[in-house]
């Protein structure tokens, strides 16, 4: 799974909330279907850039067959754009699983009567996102640890 960080997190929150709010949702779109959407967040570019970068690419296909053609020093625009969102902290089967909602350890965090997800139904992708970025929350926050004792000698 993705190497947790607060930006990721927010990168997903972020996404999510534009899938559910805005009208510009579209799976068989590479700019505006679920990776797409993140990709927009992490790399700042526009829906139409991302498609565009697609189909400029060696390889035509939605994201799981772009990611498995992916070459860091291909120079080619789209696995720049894949590169940004590993340098994000996301890996390959992470994208792979974002656009088909497939994540074992995400579903299995989603009750029990949600689990069975499509992979193009924006309410479902919405939840799939926010229960990825709690769960990426909840790995960052048990890596905190403060110790009390001396947080209460500082305060004396």
């Amino acid at each position: 799974m993705a190497r947790a960080n607060l930006k990721l997190v927010d990168c997903i929150r972020k996404a999510a909330t534009k899938i559910e709010n805005e009208g510009n949702y579209q799976w068989g779109h590479m700019g505006g279907c679920n990776c797409g959407h993140l990709a927009q967040e992490i790399t700042h570019l526009s829906a139409k850039d991302i498609h565009q970068y697609a189909l400029a690419n060696r390889t035509e296909g939605d994201w799981s067959e772009q990611t498995a053609a992916f070459c860091p020093t291909s120079g080619y625009p789209m696995d720049m754009v894949i590169s940004m969102m590993l340098e994000a902290g996301l890996d390959i089967s992470d994208l792979k699983h974002l656009e088909k909602l497939s994540n074992p350890d995400i579903l299995n965090a989603i009750p029990a009567n949600r689990r069975y997800l499509k992979h193009n139904l924006k309410e479902d992708v919405v939840l799939y996102m926010r229960t990825w970025a709690n769960q990426l929350e909840e790995k960052l926050l048990g890596n905190i640890s403060v110790k009390i004792e001396e947080i209460q000698m500082e305060s004396v």
